[in-house]
């Protein structure tokens, strides 16, 4: 083989986030066995994504959001996905794999849907406007075109106990000069004028809260959604080990003795010799 074509083939993946040789791993130019043991998984999360250690206020913000959003109980789709699965005699990590496929844009999307609409509020306010007026028309727009407004209200809690605890923690944060409180302002202006737009007030949930967090912290919306992910899967973990752990056989969403609603044709005989 030619020079030239082991060049190619050695740079057909190409990766700035690990180098192995036999005896030795870095990440980011740090020996992992140095790592080991100093640094935490929330840390170890931020330096994979973005090529430095985070500072201890930083790293603590980001774990206290990945805490926050780990499980939300079997009724969530993502987590009773896994469930399900573990009872059809799959392994624990198909079970995962299950669980994780069910988070989308709806379940599972809203924090990186949030972190984008802070981003276009704080467009707003570049150009001229007050944290205020930004909010108000971009909420204004967006109901205008009967778009869902992620990170406000939730259907089970009245007022998301997460929330505030997190909000509380980037205000530290913003004392300790590891955020600058920004996406904060911009998520409670939010708030507000969805508020006046709605005529009720729709607190911010662990969606707006986490992509506050992310946002103060310089995350891209992109990978707002793959830090929920992470955090989640602990929770589809737990359930589908739980799960398999006290058994069952092929459960499906509801118990046998709750039936499912038809809605089809009546009875009727097939047309023809067959009748």
């Amino acid at each position: 083989m030619s020079d030239i074509s082991i060049d190619a083939a050695t740079g057909w993946w190409r990766t700035s986030i690990i180098d192995i040789h036999p005896g030795s791993i870095r990440v980011r130019g740090y020996a992992i066995e140095e790592l080991i043991g100093t640094i935490g998984f929330p840390d170890m999360i931020w330096l994979m994504l973005r090529g430095e250690l985070p500072t201890p206020a930083q790293g603590r913000l980001l774990g206290a959001a990945l805490v926050a959003a780990v499980d939300h109980g079997p009724q969530a789709p993502s987590i009773a996905t896994a469930r399900m699965a573990a009872t059809c005699g799959v392994g624990l990590n198909n079970a995962m794999a299950s669980g994780v496929n069910a988070l989308g844009d709806v379940h599972g999307g809203a924090g990186q849907q949030c972190m984008e609409l802070y981003a276009a509020v704080a467009a707003r306010v570049a150009e001229g406007l007050s944290v205020a007026e930004a909010a108000d028309r971009e909420i204004a727009a967006r109901l205008e075109r009967r778009e869902h407004i992620p990170g406000f209200g939730h259907r089970f809690h009245p007022v998301d106990p997460r929330a505030g605890r997190l909000l509380a923690l980037v205000e530290e944060a913003r004392g300790e000069g590891a955020v600058t409180g920004e996406t904060a302002v911009l998520g409670r202006a939010v708030e507000d004028a969805l508020a006046a737009r709605k005529g009720k007030r729709l607190p911010m949930n662990i969606d707006g809260a986490t992509a506050v967090v992310f946002a103060e912290l310089g995350f891209p919306a992109g990978l707002g959604r793959g830090l929920f992910v992470l955090s989640r899967s602990v929770g589809i973990l737990a359930h589908a080990w739980e799960q398999s752990q006290q058994g069952g056989r092929i459960k499906g969403p509801m118990p046998p003795s709750v039936p499912y609603r038809y809605e089809g044709a009546a009875p009727r005989p097939v047309p023809g010799d067959g009748a």
